[in-house]
Order: C-alpha cells, then sequence, then structure tokens
C-alpha cells in the first residue's frame, strides 16, 4: 500500500478542461499519487471541488499543487522530480492565433519538458497533441488516420507548432529509457468547457446562432471529455507493461475519437436546443465570409494592444466550422486498447446537464436586466472609446467631441499649413496644461480633477506588447509575400488584390471628407444601434435571409434553363 502512495505522475497544464477530468480520474484508480501542475501561483478549487476526490487528495497529501510555467526550465525541473510518468497537457488558448505565444509554450515549453524527463529519469511521457497536425486548413478530412503527413502550410500558428512539439515527444522516444507517444483527441467537449459551449451561448444570446457557415452538410469527430482521460491512461498503462506491446506502442501518435462522427451542425443544434435556444437555419457560404473575417483578424493585430477583445470568427475557424473532419481509431484501438467508456449521446446530455445556468430561460432579457452589455459596446472593445461613443459616460463624449472640434478647425477649415497648424495645437496644449496645473484642487466648492503624469507614459508592458504586435503583422507580411512569390495561391492572391483596393478607394477620399462624414457617422450610428439593437439585427436578417433565397432562386432558373439548352 505504501509502494502504490509513492507511484507519482504530473499532469502540466493540470488546471486546464479535459486535465482535470485525467487528474480526478488518475485519483479515483487509487494508483496514483498526483502532482498537478500550472501556472497558478496556488490552487483555486471550484466549489463542487471542495468535496471531490481532488479535494480529499489535496488535503491527505495524495495530491500536490506545483506552480511551473513551462518556459521556465528550472520550474518544470522541480516539478519532475519523482516521478515515473508525466502527462503533457498544458497549451495555450487555441482560438488566439499568437505565433511567439504558441511556439514558446508549445515547442520550447516541450523541450523543457522532455530535457525534465529525461534529467529524472522519468519512466514515460504521454502527450497532448492534436489533429490540427495533419489539417492543412483547405482540404477535409474523412475518415483520416496516422499515416497522413503533416502539411506543408498550416491553417493556424496553434497546430503548426503542436505539429513541432509532437515531433520533439516521439524523436525523444527511446533516449534514457523514457518512453513516449502523442495522443490526438478530436474536439473535446464535456462539462467544465469554457470555450466551445460557453462561446455557443454568447453567440446565441447575440443572435448570432441563427447562421450556418457552409452547407451543414459536413462530418465531424466529437469526443467526450472522460473518454480523453480514459485514453490517456491507456496509453500510459501500455507503455508500463514492458512487453513487445510497449514496444509497439511508444514513438507513436493515436488519433481519439468517440468513433461517432456526426453532422457539426447538428451536434451545435442538439446543445443549443438542449439549452432552449433555436437551432440554426440560415446557410452562409463559408467563400462569402472569407473576406469579411480577414479584414477582422487584420484590424485585430492592428488593435490588439490597445484593448480589442479577440474576435470569434477567424480565418482558421472558418475554415474548420465549414470542412468533415473524420477520423480513424483502429490504431488506437489496437495499440492502447482503448474503446469510448462514454457513448456521444450520453456525453451531451451530461454536458448540457452540466450547462443548466445557461438555459435560455435563466438568461434575463435586456429589457429586465439594463446591466447586460450591448453588442455595440462589445464590438467598440468595451472600454473608453464604446463609453465615447455610446455616450455612457457624457462628460467624456463630450470633451471628447470639443477636441475633435477644434482639431476639425485648426486643420481643415483655417487655411494653416500642417506645420503651422500643429504647432499652434500644441502652443494650445502647453497653455491648458501650465494653467491646469497651477490652478486650485477646488474653485467654489468644485473639485477639479488634476491629470496625472502617468498619463501621458505608456508601461514597459503596453510598450512590449506593441513591439510584438508590430513583430507579428511584419512575420505575417512577410509570410504572405512569400506565398505570393511561390505563385500557387490564388484565393491569398485574389485576397490581397481586393484588400489594395479597398485601401485604394479609401486614400483616395480627402482627409476632409473623412473627418466631416466619418466622425459624425461614428457618433451616431453607433448609438443609434445600441439604442436599436434588436429591432436593427431583425432587419439585417430579414434582408439577408432574402438576399440567400434570391440567389438560390436565380441559380436555380440558370441551372434549370442550361439543362433545357442542353437538352435541345
Amino acid at each position: 500500500m505504501v509502494e502504490e502512495e509513492e507511484r507519482w505522475c504530473v499532469v502540466t497544464g493540470g488546471r486546464g478542461f479535459a486535465a482535470r477530468h485525467l487528474v480526478e480520474m488518475l485519483i479515483r484508480s487509487g494508483k496514483w499519487s498526483v502532482r498537478i501542475a500550472d501556472l497558478g501561483p496556488t490552487i483555486k478549487l471550484d466549489p463542487n471541488e471542495e468535496d471531490s476526490d481532488l479535494g480529499h487528495a489535496l488535503r491527505s497529501g495524495r495530491a500536490l499543487y506545483v506552480s511551473a510555467d513551462l518556459r521556465n526550465k528550472a520550474q518544470v525541473v522541480q516539478a519532475f522530480k519523482g516521478a515515473q510518468a508525466v502527462f503533457h497537457m498544458a497549451a495555450p488558448d487555441s482560438s488566439i492565433n499568437n505565433y511567439q505565444l504558441h511556439h514558446s509554450v508549445n515547442v520550447e515549453g516541450t523541450k523543457n519538458v522532455i530535457d525534465a524527463c529525461i534529467e529524472y529519469k522519468v519512466k514515460r511521457l504521454i502527450y497532448t497533441s492534436s489533429p490540427g497536425v495533419v489539417f492543412d486548413g483547405i482540404h477535409g478530412i474523412y475518415n483520416g488516420d496516422e499515416s497522413m503527413p503533416y502539411p506543408n502550410k498550416y491553417n493556424d500558428s496553434y497546430s503548426q507548432t503542436k505539429a513541432e512539439a509532437e515531433a520533439l515527444v516521439i524523436k525523444a522516444n527511446g533516449t534514457n529509457g523514457l518512453l513516449t507517444c502523442c495522443i490526438r483527441p478530436s474536439s473535446i467537449f464535456g462539462p467544465g468547457d469554457k470555450l466551445m459551449v460557453p462561446s455557443l451561448i454568447s453567440a446565441a444570446r447575440a443572435g448570432k446562432s441563427k447562421f450556418i457557415i457552409g452547407d451543414g452538410n459536413n462530418l465531424y469527430d466529437f469526443t467526450y471529455v472522460e473518454n480523453v482521460a480514459h485514453a490517456h491512461i491507456c496509453a500510459e498503462q501500455v507503455l508500463a507493461s514492458d512487453g513487445d506491446s510497449a514496444k509497439k506502442a511508444a514513438g507513436q501518435a493515436y488519433l481519439i475519437t468517440n468513433m461517432e462522427p456526426k453532422k457539426f451542425w447538428e451536434f451545435m443544434s442538439l446543445i443549443l436546443e438542449g439549452l432552449g435556444y433555436e437551432r440554426p437555419r440560415i446557410k452562409i457560404p463559408a467563400s462569402f465570409m472569407m473576406p469579411i473575417v480577414h479584414i477582422v483578424e487584420l484590424t485585430y493585430r492592428l488593435l490588439a494592444p490597445y484593448g480589442m477583445p479577440v474576435p470569434q470568427l477567424t480565418p482558421s475557424r472558418i475554415r474548420l466550422l465549414s470542412s468533415n473532419r473524420t477520423f480513424n481509431c483502429s490504431k488506437a484501438k489496437e495499440r492502447l486498447g482503448y474503446t469510448p467508456i462514454v457513448s456521444l449521446k450520453e456525453g451531451l446530455k451530461r454536458t448540457i446537464e452540466s450547462y443548466s445556468y445557461l438555459r435560455a430561460d435563466q438568461h434575463t432579457k435586456r429589457s429586465v436586466g439594463a446591466d447586460r452589455q450591448s453588442k455595440a459596446s462589445i464590438y467598440l472593445g468595451s472600454g473608453k472609446v464604446a463609453d465615447t461613443l455610446l455616450w455612457k459616460d457624457t462628460k467624456q463624449t463630450l470633451t471628447t467631441l470639443s477636441v475633435l472640434i477644434s482639431v476639425y478647425h485648426h486643420f481643415f477649415t483655417s487655411g494653416y499649413t500642417m506645420i503651422t497648424a500643429i504647432s499652434k495645437l500644441l502652443l494650445m496644449a502647453t497653455l491648458f496644461l501650465f494653467i491646469h496645473s497651477i490652478l486650485p484642487a477646488q474653485i467654489f466648492g468644485y473639485k477639479l480633477e488634476k491629470i496625472p503624469a502617468s498619463s501621458f507614459k505608456f508601461s514597459e508592458e503596453k510598450m512590449h506588447r506593441v513591439a510584438l504586435s508590430m513583430g507579428f503583422t511584419y512575420n505575417s507580411t512577410v509570410g504572405v509575400l512569400k506565398s505570393l512569390c511561390q505563385g500557387k495561391d490564388w484565393p491569398l492572391f485574389f485576397k490581397v488584390v481586393i484588400s489594395l483596393l479597398i485601401v485604394n478607394l479609401l486614400m483616395r477620399m480627402s482627409l476632409h471628407s473623412i473627418f466631416l462624414i466619418g466622425l459624425p457617422f461614428a457618433f451616431i450610428s453607433f448609438y443609434a444601434y445600441d439604442k436599436r439593437e434588436e429591432q436593427i439585427d431583425g432587419l439585417v436578417l430579414e434582408v439577408f435571409s432574402f438576399a440567400l433565397k434570391l440567389k438560390a432562386e436565380i441559380a436555380g432558373k440558370f441551372l434549370t434553363s442550361k439543362q433545357s439548352s442542353a437538352m435541345h
């Protein structure tokens, strides 16, 4: 019994979605003491975890929490000391297409994990990879297996760096007695998910879940989260068997699914209906959405350092939502002994029950709850820009308008040259700041808010973010130029041409026109949308639905006439 207690394993990213289920399953098995490694300085249990197996294990010492950043090798080495097995599940948010972040964690962090395993003679390393490592973002996958090669070009930086890390783990197999393998779980879902279901419900509440991207017939393989945890344990047990089965299983990658392919949009509809929302019905061609999301992604790259939220739809996500992605698990079944322990139907039932608090009938309508954030505010970044354009802070809005009117007067109507106008504005600003600084704190009982010197400084952190954003934009631009030089990516060529034509059109407009038309339009249109959100959304939806139906009718008539001509 004492020997069992001393069998330690480590779960990196142990507070993540799938990792939590694995930790619970390892503790329930009674065979392991579990070291949970994650970024937080301490572990904070959710209310439902206090009386769970995890809560009891932490209090009894059968589970320990270790704060470790994978990018810090010293912390990783310390976390792995005395462990027999490591389940490497840590990864950054896949929805953020940030190459620097993904490379530093997925690649450099995995190198540190491998080095720590070798240094402390860890016997088994099971790495959580992704089916995205064999997806090129263009061609769908139907019943794909592990023989599929890595593509030459990836859909996003997350998949690219996951593939690099997977290759490192497989290459490390056999080094100093270390046995490794990689698990590729497809589209994980289940209780505790903080990405898929919450995003889906957020879209439903914003009126965006009515749409189907593509024709709606693309098949997907989903995997219930407990099956993912079960697959990791199957892999560790086989590697620990020390026989021919261990040698055969080691140094390999394994696709893991529920073995029940289903139409992607049908699966999403079942979740929406289960929580009381309408299922999506309006189909939008992926080709129609791609130019829009490319512009949104470019805008995000430029404005992310200034607080713009991560867009929900990106080019990579549009491709994922409209492509086939099904996989064959025969290899995992044969070599790891993996079969799902929870069916897709039961998994959906448990998932829907766990999100009862997100049900439509639990959602306070905007007319009742005034604290609900409007879509206009969300689109504007929910910060000072939103408060200004939506008149949330009247004082701030009037001050901004006064400054803009002054700028317009000095730059566009006075006839001054650019240098004269700028020097005059700087002179006025200097005079204002000087007088403002020497005024008393109160005048006739009214308190004057002093402008702190820190308002004119950029923090080191913000400068770092801006520099990273500029570097990422430059690297992305170079990548586009390289692709254009190869002369094979026609869709990219047309996107670049269209983008340049739009920029050319905007540059032909005078600054006077942009200032005189654009600013009033921004203040009026966003304010009007904020006040009449539901009516405007309904009108746009009706117009869009009519346009799609008209397009379908015209296409049908054209096809019919073409067939008739061919018969004659």
